[in-house]
């Protein structure tokens, strides 16, 4: 009587022609997208039950992968769900769930031991705004990864990590954010709050903060008295000096903010006027229809027209819908009709990643914030 030996999953994953691999690939692209997850499961089980007798065969994990980026993507989102937290899973399949559409990258993201600072450095650098976010909301983040966000100085990506309390701020990255935090108001509530915010770095804070958040910093830290009110006379000097400096004027605002409130309720304020009043000269209707198309603060567009940057305008453009491509011709136009503003000094500092709508408007305000108590 023979004896029936049982399959060693390693030796017959190990035994895998790779030549059938694309046989593999054709079936499973035929299968609905339950059966999809159905044969993404049984191999995952797989690679997880051979990876825990030894090591797992490089061919398993080839399959592992390749029927991975051929599933549909409600198949991904769940797998990457499945895998967000083990350890087992191959680092090349994670990397490849990581760079995904941000709705399938988020857990894995956030929570999978398999990607190092490395990883989420090539993240920042290659992947999709809502992917750097991603990033620097990672619990535990290291000190590298959040230097590298700092330096880069996006207001989004800035503002998420210092809401991120377990995220490891060197010093010296910590301060830059605090600097920032004088233009850019959505970081002063999250940087007070921030474990890593130090009594020199809180006096510095202080200037610039609203009231609420000087009796938030007063409460934490034991400050000098006297420094605080040289910290608040300063601020006010500054303040006043602000208010005293006149506002950047664009010609005939009435009329063309009363011709944009007219096309804008008759349903007719499309990016495409916009293009047109600047190639008539209607710097002032272009300024009203970008506010009423973003709903932005117009005083925010004009301060966006009159900018050192041309990095406000570009998301701004990018919020109504008007095309990233013709950007360098739009800024053309408006410079010549508006005494060179905004400048472009290396004529390439708005060339940022892609955004959406939304994300650029949002980006947008940030930028724009009033630097005053009022708003915070």
């Amino acid at each position: 009587m023979s004896t029936v030996v049982p399959l060693d999953p390693v030796n017959q994953a190990r035994d895998i022609p790779l030549s059938g691999l694309n046989q593999l690939l054709d079936l499973a692209r035929k299968r609905s997208p339950e059966d999809q997850r159905r044969l993404l499961l049984g191999v995952a089980g797989l690679y997880e039950s051979t990876k825990a007798q030894g090591s797992a065969p490089d061919a398993l994990a080839d399959i592992f992968i390749a029927l991975t980026r051929s599933a549909e993507r409600d198949v991904r989102q769940s797998l990457a769900k499945q895998l967000a937290r083990v350890d087992w899973a191959p680092a090349a399949l994670v990397r490849m769930l990581a760079a995904d559409e941000i709705q399938i990258a988020r857990p894995v993201i956030a929570a999978s031991p398999l990607l190092l600072d490395d990883d989420l450095l090539h993240l920042l650098a290659d992947c999709s705004i809502e992917h750097q976010i991603q990033v620097a909301l990672r619990p535990d983040l290291g000190a590298a990864v959040a230097r590298a966000i700092v330096e880069r100085g996006d207001p989004t990506v800035m503002t998420a990590l210092a809401t991120n309390r377990s995220a490891r701020i060197e010093t010296a990255a910590f301060a830059d954010l605090v600097d920032q935090s004088r233009h850019l108001a959505a970081l002063r509530a999250p940087l007070t709050r921030h474990p890593a915010l130090d009594e020199t770095l809180a006096a510095r804070l202080y200037q610039w903060v609203g009231e609420a958040l000087r009796q938030a910093i007063s409460d934490r830290f034991a400050l000098d008295p006297v420094r605080l009110a040289q910290a608040i006379e300063v601020a006010t000097d500054e303040a006043r000096r602000a208010q005293a400096e006149p506002a950047p004027s664009l010609a005939a605002e009435d009329p063309d903010a009363r011709l944009v409130a007219k096309l804008h309720a008759a349903g007719q304020l499309r990016p495409a006027y916009l293009i047109r009043a600047l190639r008539e000269g209607k710097l002032g209707v272009f300024a009203h229809g970008m506010a009423a198309l973003g709903r932005f603060d117009i005083a925010h567009v004009r301060r966006a027209l009159q900018g050192d940057t041309a990095r406000p305008l570009f998301l701004a453009c990018t919020a109504v819908g008007l095309d990233r491509a013709a950007f360098p011709t739009l800024l053309a136009e408006i410079r010549k009709l508006n005494k060179g503003f905004p400048a472009d000094p290396d004529a390439s500092a708005w060339r940022l990643a892609e955004r959406s709508a939304d994300q650029a408007a949002y980006e947008f305000r940030l930028l724009m914030a009033e630097v005053d108590a009022a708003s915070v």
